[in-house]
């Protein structure tokens, strides 16, 4: 018995001596690199180019909306009443475009005619009469002057004719070339105003131009919706990605098209990622050495790496945990 108590403390004290050599080599270790991030997924705004009340939205949050799929409705007022002028600005620029086209009634110029043999035939007259007086002018009956008044009327009756006469060639012939070109290109230009509000108008009827999951509905019926605004925003679940933060002294393990494993807690699963896109961050990221010695700071890094297989289950948000 005497020999077997020494023993005992002799092998107590070697393991007691192994324990405490054992930790402190564990100690002196360098221990495992290891990050955080999480899952990120592409998100897409539904909005409107015009601004309105909401009239319905069709959705609620976690449905899940195929492209082409209606998304909501805007009531506007104004767009309508801009339709309507719009409308009757295009009636009416056609109206006179037509009208240049096909030149003067008929009875205009029936009308341009007559004036011109009404013209004529006072000119005419004028011409006998002044014939008569230049005779009786000859024959000293009548004052020079009094030949001289009824040779200006005359002349000015050959002018009233020519004058008739043009406005009837004129109604005849209708309107110049110039003028039915500028009359078509108003009409065209209405057109271009009414397309231009019916496109407004359609776009008071939002569809959906993705595949994906509801994640936000901002504002509800009734509600005023300005230009623009995402009134419901989308995720798409397939096109999910990890995001890092990774300080430049361990960038070598996240170079360009580098794999690595990854433990998601929400799946309870490692899935191997591979890095995709890497960008310095912000200066309000930078990290500063751990060894104050060392006199400089480090940077950090946005590491992007998606699936290197595609994955079903994968949310935004979710805790991605890495170690090197």
């Amino acid at each position: 018995m005497k020999n077997v108590k020494p023993l005992v403390f002799t092998a107590a004290a070697i393991a007691i001596a192994s324990w405490v050599g054992y930790s402190f080599y564990q100690a002196y270790q360098p221990k495992p690199l290891r990050l955080q991030g999480q899952i990120e997924s592409q998100q897409y705004s539904i909005s409107s180019k015009v601004a309105g009340r909401i009239d319905q939205v069709m959705v609620r949050k976690g449905d899940m909306v195929e492209k082409g799929q209606m998304i909501f409705t805007l009531h506007s007022p104004e767009i309508e009443a801009k339709l309507e002028q719009a409308k009757a600005g295009e009636k009416a620029a056609g109206a006179l475009a037509l009208e240049a086209e096909k030149g003067a009634r008929i009875q205009q110029i029936r009308a341009a005619q007559d004036q011109w043999q009404k013209a004529k035939a006072a000119a005419d007259l004028m011409e006998k009469t002044y014939i008569r007086i230049n005779n009786l002018y000859n024959d000293g009956v009548v004052a020079e002057q009094k030949r001289d008044e009824v040779k200006t009327q005359w002349e000015a009756a050959k002018y009233t004719e020519s004058a008739a006469y043009q406005m009837y060639k004129m109604a005849k012939e209708g309107a110049r070339t110039e003028t039915k070109v500028a009359a078509a290109e108003k009409a065209r230009m209405a057109a271009g105003a009414v397309a231009e509000v019916e496109a407004y108008a359609k776009d008071t009827k939002i569809n959906s131009w993705f595949n994906g999951e509801v994640s936000q509905v901002l504002l509800q019926s009734g509600e005023l919706a300005p230009q623009g605004f995402p009134v419901v925003t989308v995720i798409d679940t397939k096109d999910s990605w990890a995001v890092l933060n990774v300080r430049e002294d361990w960038l070598k393990h996240f170079n360009q098209g580098s794999k690595f494993n990854a433990y998601l807690p929400a799946l309870d699963k490692t899935i191997e990622f591979t890095v995709t896109h890497v960008a310095v961050m912000g200066d309000f990221a930078t990290w500063r050495a751990t060894d104050a010695s060392k006199g400089f700071d480090l940077r950090t890094f946005e590491v992007e790496a998606r699936p290197s297989e595609p994955q079903s289950g994968l949310r935004m948000g979710m805790s991605v945990v890495v170690e090197l």
